[in-house]
């Protein structure tokens, strides 16, 4: 079974975002980039498949700039076998994601394939449930727990409620949660493998979608300053200092 595995390139999650002064977007300049989290643990989760025996190819593919292909090196490095970059400079929105995800499925066939559950730049959370509804495959999401036995994929996902158990028929999409794995780090010589391992680039053209933004930001700020707390004495200083807020009568 090939198990496909989309990544995206996001600002490193231990890197503050600025927001541009004429408040378009965020800043990206001079900013440390890196594999998506949720994706990074989508790899791992892959890598973990092909090594039970339950896969036998993992795939991973991203959509962005040519500066996409670190990003992919690092999937590779980690143990993936192959890479696809479907290169754009535009920004690409969910609803175009996930029509080119699924021309590159309908060509490569995967037996499975997992995504991150949101990225972390524009917390979507859409790319794998419309993948799977434009594919009209079966859907786990918020994978905290993957099985693969047979041609059924076993997934326990994290609910409000705690966690629901879902078995579905293969071929089938399932998106990763934070729980699901710690992603191993790759080895010097796994990233000198991964120079030499195969990486097609490819452009939206290619697979017949158009990328025309149909969404427009009217303006990015950066989040309000909390205000700093106060401590008080006792219980009947915290009532006194809520009814001189106001908050209670």
């Amino acid at each position: 079974m090939k198990v496909m595995v989309p990544v995206k390139r996001v600002i490193d999650y231990n890197v503050k975002p600025r927001v541009k002064a004429d408040g378009s977007g965020v800043d990206l300049a001079n900013v440390k980039m890196s594999m998506n989290p949720f994706d990074e643990i989508s790899v791992e989760e892959a890598i973990r498949l092909r090594e039970k025996g339950a896969a036998t190819e993992v795939l991973a593919v991203s959509i962005g700039p040519a500066k996409a292909q670190e990003t992919l090196r690092t999937a590779l490095a980690m143990g993936a076998d192959r890479a696809i970059l479907v290169q754009t400079d535009d920004e690409v929105e969910p609803l175009a994601v996930a029509k080119i995800l699924k021309a590159i499925a309908d060509e490569e066939q995967p037996g499975l394939i997992i995504c991150g559950k949101q990225a972390i730049d524009d917390d979507s959370n859409q790319v794998g449930q419309m993948l799977a509804a434009l594919m009209g495959r079966p859907q786990g999401t918020f994978a905290n727990e993957i099985t693969v036995e047979g041609d059924a994929v076993t997934v326990k996902r994290e609910i409000d409620g705690g966690l629901e158990t879902v078995s579905l028929t293969l071929p089938a999409i399932v998106t990763s949660d934070l729980r699901l794995n710690e992603p191993r780090y790759a080895s010097l010589p796994n990233i000198m493998k991964a120079k030499s391992k195969p990486l097609a680039n490819k452009t939206p053209a290619d697979y017949g979608v158009d990328i025309a933004p149909r969404l427009k930001t009217h303006k990015v700020t950066e989040p309000p300053v909390r205000s700093a707390g106060i401590k008080v004495a006792d219980v009947d200083a915290l009532v006194a200092k809520l009814k001189e807020m106001g908050v209670v009568a």
